[in-house]
């Protein structure tokens, strides 16, 4: 009887102590982007964290829609998106309004879309 258990043991020990979650490696993806474009990037994070309200009739009070390339490439450019979800979380004009602050590696890709030349 105490050999079948001792393997147990030792099995369920080592299931315990062989995993961890002090790093963060496998959390972030490390794979480049080879070419930012708004198709393959930047509109699933309008579309997952803008549309709500920036749809195409817009609502909230927004002034515009970002449903399109052509909408999205003029807020970057002429309306100061970039700078709109930038702002701190609850700072005046913060984007998205009255929710939590987009995560930095997203605006960190649209703002380098937005250096590399707002590619479709």
């Amino acid at each position: 009887m105490k050999t079948r258990i001792l393997p147990f043991l030792a099995l369920l020990v080592l299931s315990f102590t062989s995993c961890t979650d002090s790093s963060t490696d496998d959390l972030i993806d490390s794979q480049p982007i080879d070419e930012i474009t708004y198709t393959s990037a930047v509109k699933n994070i309008i579309d997952n964290n803008c549309i709500q309200c920036h749809g195409t009739t817009p609502t909230n009070g927004a002034p515009m829609s970002l449903t399109t390339y052509e909408n999205v490439r003029d807020a970057v450019l002429n309306r100061g998106l970039i700078d709109r979800i930038s702002r701190n979380e609850g700072a005046s004009g913060a984007m998205p309004l009255g929710g939590p602050r987009l995560p930095q590696a997203s605006i960190n890709l649209i703002s380098q879309w937005n250096s590399e030349g707002l590619a479709e």
